[in-house]
């Protein structure tokens, strides 16, 4: 049993059960419950609550003490990282800049290789996490009674693309797209990646599927007015592109995907005008060259060799608009400067690496200028891989980040 006595808070004197205040100092009373082994006690007054309160105090503090003392070890790891790091990359630097003294190494080449290889990694990662943004989407659109075939049809897709076997993983995909053939995610991711390996037929295929079951899709009906525009369906294109415009405000590849067409109708004044809109859409080197080419094929010189040199001052290793501006100075008779530029042209990535015959292919007008040539299909994507990598970058990214309009 215990002991029930009534206690002072403020003298700690005992007092008589029944009794409200303290006889002592007129406190009133607690009542405070002791176990039986306190009645054996020689007398000692219990603590107090502030003794309590200083141990809980002492205890935290003892506890801050130590978490300060870990976060002083951790902040002091990295900043050891951070020096080793730093010296690192002056090791680094200092044997580029020897053996870029010595002729062994191109500096320019080797900083914009190193500068390919960090987008590629973080394209790399991007697609990964947007890979998996649309697994969950798929996944969560899924309405049927074969729910478990599905997701391990779905599952077993995407881990075999994370690991490099695209075919097997795009065959798992397609059998999930038999058990749900109007699973609108499925067909838009089977779109995109046919779109972007450049099988456009196939894009648009599994994007027109794509569209009838998500018609207010923007980006949907961006990808498949560029696929139908490759695909030879110029009509069908511009309706397209033109509704993504008006839907979606602004982008390079839907102008620059209109101008194109324009240009195969030889309006060069509408292809002019959509081209303009796709250099204010997006800023770039490409969207200049395009420019310059279009004027000169107007046989407006200066125009065409201001739009140049500023795709040149974007990027310095622009071998097409080199060569471009050599074909402008050559029809002036500026001998010296066509000379220049043609040099300068074949000294970059565009024409290294070639055999002779693919080396003067490479430099012919036909490959490297002759973007508005007839022809009936590839007609955004045909002739240029550089433009071709531009416009599909730029058609992949749109709108991504944008809310469906409705």
């Amino acid at each position: 049993m215990s002991n029930i006595a009534h206690y002072c808070q403020k003298c700690l004197a005992a007092n008589p059960l029944g009794q409200d205040f303290c006889a002592r100092c007129g406190t009133r009373l607690m009542i405070v419950v002791e176990p039986p082994a306190a009645r054996f006690e020689t007398g000692e007054a219990p603590p107090s609550s502030d003794e309590h309160l200083l141990e809980r105090i002492s205890a935290l503090e003892n506890k801050f003490s130590r978490l300060t003392e870990k976060l002083e070890r951790g902040l002091d790891l990295l900043l050891r990282q951070a020096q080793n790091s730093y010296f690192d990359r002056s090791l680094v630097k200092a044997l580029i800049g020897l053996l870029t003294e010595d002729g062994l190494v191109q500096s320019d080449r080797l900083e914009r290789l190193w500068n390919d290889r960090c987008q590629k990694d973080a394209a790399e990662q991007e697609e990964n996490v947007r890979r998996e943004a649309f697994k969950l989407r798929i996944l969560k659109s899924y309405r049927g009674a074969n729910d478990t075939q599905f997701e391990q049809l779905i599952t077993e897709g995407f881990l075999l693309i994370e690991d490099k076997q695209v075919e097997r993983g795009l065959k798992s995909l397609h059998r999930a797209l038999d058990v749900m053939p109007d699973n609108s995610a499925l067909l838009n991711y089977l779109g995109e990646h046919y779109f972007r390996t450049g099988k456009t037929k196939l894009a648009r295929t599994y994007l027109t599927r794509a569209h009838d079951v998500s018609p207010s899709d923007v980006r949907l009906a961006l990808l498949l007015g560029l696929s139908c525009a490759d695909d030879g369906d110029s009509e069908k294109a511009k309706e397209l592109l033109n509704r993504t415009t008006k839907l979606g405000g602004s982008s390079f590849a839907a102008h620059y995907g209109l101008g194109r067409l324009f240009a195969a109708e030889e309006n060069w004044r509408q292809a002019l005008l959509e081209f303009k809109r796709a250099l204010t859409s997006r800023p770039s080197p490409e969207a200049h060259y395009v420019l310059g080419c279009l004027y000169y094929q107007l046989g407006r010189d200066s125009l065409a060799l201001r739009h140049l040199q500023k795709a040149i001052e974007m990027d310095s290793s622009y071998g097409e608009a080199f060569y471009v501006s050599g074909l402008i100075y050559q029809r002036t008779g500026e001998d010296s400067l066509a000379s220049d530029a043609f040099q300068r042209a074949a000294a970059t990535e565009v024409f290294n690496g070639h055999s002779d015959e693919e080396s003067q292919r490479a430099k012919s007008a036909e490959r490297l200028f002759d973007i508005f040539g007839p022809r009936k299909k590839k007609i955004l994507t045909g002739g240029n891989v550089r433009l071709e990598r531009a416009l599909r970058e730029d058609a992949l990214r749109e709108f991504v980040s944008r809310p469906n309009p409705r």
